[in-house]
């Protein structure tokens, strides 16, 4: 292999196409097999060369695989394709290549898939290709309201509606988006003036329906997003009465990250033998993010935290709190201790929920403190951290949490600071995930084994986690349907975050957020939906 004669039956790689080498070794392993007899390098020149015999059947190979995967076998139109080139993508995701076929058949699907793998585009893709394959008809007055887009977070929705507005800036569809916590005038304007596919919270979308702003006897197309959250925040409801306008004949696509016994209960009566898609394992984290616990005494969490950030270095971090009220007290102690942090949960204005968001996002702040309820929606590109400052009592929000990284084939890192009290918290989490979350100890932060576990408090009215090692639970009863709780003290009932909400006798029976209120002359439900986020 000296000399340059002994080389000639080998193909020329240079410095300049190397890296087609290298993108075909990533698609297919298996079929570019290089010896160390084949593969070797001209140091003075720095030339590598590869057998000719093992690169071209291995070449054609992965050609012909990549075109099996690209998204011009998925039947979109070319604008569309236009489209998705120009945000950069070329290959779709496991849920986009078994979804976008299944929406385009017209069935109803039932769409199981880990946070951050594109299963927005899932639909949204085919939806726009399906609406763009029938003439547009005006001639009855202004377009009706052809898909109908449902998500349970004001994030979440216009993080959708970007999206559908991005993949179908090449066509001649019109969208829009609609949510509580800002003025609902200019959201009516937009409506009046005709709108293909429209973005929605329930609330805010059950009040224009309420105003006549909107007519929903047109949809061709309903999308539950994130239907588990929208359950858990006590909006089946609301989708029952949004259901109740649409027309029965209908196409229904239901996606959610996790599959409770209530989310199959909402398939069962919802969905018309649909289409089961699964990419992973259910209740599953993303392979891609690596999970790892520090125990730690309760009071010495935020040292540790503070410690963890200025020692790593870590530059974007999202931590997670149970509530509203520890999300802004943990903000003031990190900016005590010099680490730039905001925070956003539903009771926050739109207006700095957003900001936060967007200076979070472009780094001016290192720390952004949510609430799981505000948090959903949240996508941000290469997320290298998330903290689970206490962990949640629901563990499916432990799933969701660290899905805000790892996502679009991104490597990501998910610390859980665990005290004692939440031992109870995390073998659930474990029992739910399949599997037992590596435990690393910081030096100088010791769990004290002396320490008592103590109840965790969510409110005046519940604490979980009686004294019994973090088991257990102990809560006042619900009231009956339309009964006033008895809970001896007047405690007022609360949300999930552990903040009051106020009665008819207070004259503000709607949460903040998405414009939910319970109707005129009925009783309020015994469990309704919580602070938009």
């Amino acid at each position: 292999m000296d000399s340059e004669s002994s080389l000639l039956p080998f193909i020329r790689l240079t410095k300049r196409n190397w890296h087609i080498f290298h993108q075909l070794r990533r698609m297919r392993p298996d079929t570019l097999k290089v010896s160390v007899a084949l593969l070797c390098c001209q140091t003075p020149k720095r030339v590598c060369h590869i057998s000719a015999r093992q690169t071209l059947p291995a070449t054609r190979e992965a050609e012909q695989q990549e075109n099996l995967m690209s998204f011009e076998t998925l039947g979109l139109r070319a604008d569309i394709l236009r489209a998705i080139a120009d945000k950069g993508y070329s290959t779709p995701t496991p849920i986009q290549l078994q979804a976008i076929p299944a929406v385009l058949k017209g069935g109803d699907i039932l769409a199981g898939a880990q946070t951050g793998t594109g299963k927005t585009a899932g639909f949204t893709l085919p939806l726009l290709e399906k609406l763009s394959q029938v003439p547009i008809n005006q001639a009855a007055g202004r377009r009706p309201v052809r898909a109908l887009i449902l998500t349970p977070t004001r994030e979440l929705a216009a993080q959708v509606y970007e999206s559908v507005r991005d993949y179908g800036k090449h066509l001649p569809l019109r969208s829009t988006v609609v949510f509580g916590g800002v003025s609902i005038n200019p959201q009516m304007m937009k409506l009046r003036g005709g709108v293909d596919i429209l973005v929605a919270t329930p609330g805010r979308l059950l009040d224009l329906v309420n105003q006549n702003a909107v007519s929903l006897r047109q949809v061709e197309v309903l999308v539950l997003d994130e239907a588990d959250r929208m359950l858990d925040m006590g909006f089946i409801h609301d989708i029952k009465k949004v259901l109740a306008l649409l027309p029965k004949q209908r196409q229904n696509l239901l996606f959610s990250a996790t599959f409770s016994d209530e989310i199959k209960a909402l398939a069962d009566k919802l969905l018309n033998q649909p289409t089961l898609i699964e990419v992973a394992r259910r209740n599953t984290a993303s392979e891609r993010v690596t999970q790892c616990v520090h125990p730690v005494d309760r009071n010495r969490k935020r040292e540790l935290l503070s410690h963890l950030i200025n020692q790593g270095d870590w530059q974007q971090v999202l931590i997670f709190t149970r509530t509203k009220h520890g999300a802004n007290k943990l903000t003031e102690q990190l900016q005590d201790d010099g680490i730039s942090a905001a925070a956003i949960h539903g009771n926050k204005s739109q207006g700095a929920r957003t900001k936060a968001l967007e200076d979070f996002k472009r780094g001016a702040i290192r720390a952004l403190v949510a609430t799981d309820i505000a948090a959903r929606g949240i996508d941000i590109d290469q997320l290298p951290h998330v903290v689970n400052y206490e962990l949640p009592n629901v563990p499916e929000d432990y799933v969701h949490r660290i899905g805000r990284t790892g996502r679009a084939d991104a490597e990501g890192i998910a610390v859980s600071l665990v005290c004692v009290d939440e031992i109870k918290f995390l073998r659930d989490i474990e029992k739910l995930i399949k599997r037992d979350i590596d435990k690393e100890v910081i030096a100088g932060f010791e769990p004290d084994p002396n320490v008592k576990a103590e109840p965790i408090v969510l409110g005046r009215r519940m604490t979980i986690g009686a004294g019994n090692n973090g088991g257990g639970r102990s809560a006042a009863k619900k009231p009956a349907l339309g009964q006033k709780p008895k809970n001896g003290n007047g405690a007022k009932p609360q949300n999930k975050e552990g903040t009051h909400r106020k009665g008819p006798s207070q004259g503000a029976a709607r949460p903040q957020g998405n414009g939910n209120r319970p109707a005129a002359g009925k009783p309020q439900q015994a469990r309704r939906p919580q602070a938009a986020s």
